[in-house]
């Protein structure tokens, strides 16, 4: 009931496009702008129809803070939306979301079917997802290992900075009033703390690239899936 609630909201979210042309991938946006393909069957177009579903990372809605997702259909500007959305196309709909480092769901979901069921779009070769898809193809055991580390190395974040961040949390006076105050066990030295951020930046860009995500992990709650 919840999940279909969730796509409800997210349809209701989806306004018409205006026609304009998809611009060009440009070589300097594989960090800053996403792009996934999908071809559908349509009864009255024998070749298909291409959909491109393409969220500049620098485009915010000014009144949700959210990511704004274009949707082109055969390269016209077809509909567009706020993420997390859903938008409707032959045979299913496309559901997007986002996290704080990227794109976390881009599926399409066929009708009646669950979100479990549903299939990733094709990354535009020239994006972000696109050139990590090709590494994975070109050198497998890299790309898995690339994963793993990118796993350790949030684990590690994690556990050596959380205790720090509580620390500092709980040395404001408010906090410390009604909360008392919490010494961390472990006090890495400036260098080494900038070099652990780095690193878990790292390790959120390369999974976000693949789209893995874990709420835990990669720095956020599902704060943006309503």
């Amino acid at each position: 009931m919840l999940s279909r609630w969730r796509r409800s909201r997210r349809l209701k979210k989806v306004r018409p496009g205006d026609g304009h042309e998809l611009k060009p991938y440009r070589w300097w946006q594989p960090l800053s702008r996403s792009m996934f393909h999908l071809r559908t069957a349509a009864p009255d177009e024998p070749g298909g129809v291409v959909y491109t579903v393409d969220v500049d990372f620098f485009d915010f809605s000014s009144y949700s803070g959210a990511y704004r997702v274009n949707v082109y259909r055969n390269g016209a500007h077809h509909a567009y939306a706020d993420l997390p959305a859903s938008f409707p196309v032959e045979g299913g709909q496309i559901e997007a979301a986002a996290s704080f480092a990227g794109l976390k769901r881009i599926h399409y979901v066929p009708q009646g079917a669950s979100a479990k069921d549903g299939q990733l779009l094709t990354p535009d070769p020239q994006s972000g997802e696109g050139l990590r898809a090709a590494l994975g193809r070109r050198a497998p055991a890299l790309s898995r290992w690339l994963g793993r580390a990118a796993v350790a190395i949030l684990i590690t974040a994690l556990l050596l900075g959380l205790p720090q961040t509580v620390e500092a949390v709980t040395a404001i006076p408010w906090a410390a009033e009604n909360l008392g105050t919490f010494e961390s066990p472990l006090h890495l030295p400036a260098w080494a703390n900038t070099t652990l951020v780095v690193a878990a930046a790292l390790a959120v860009v390369e999974r976000a690239l693949t789209m893995r995500h874990h709420w835990l992990l990669d720095g956020d709650a599902g704060l943006w899936d309503e």
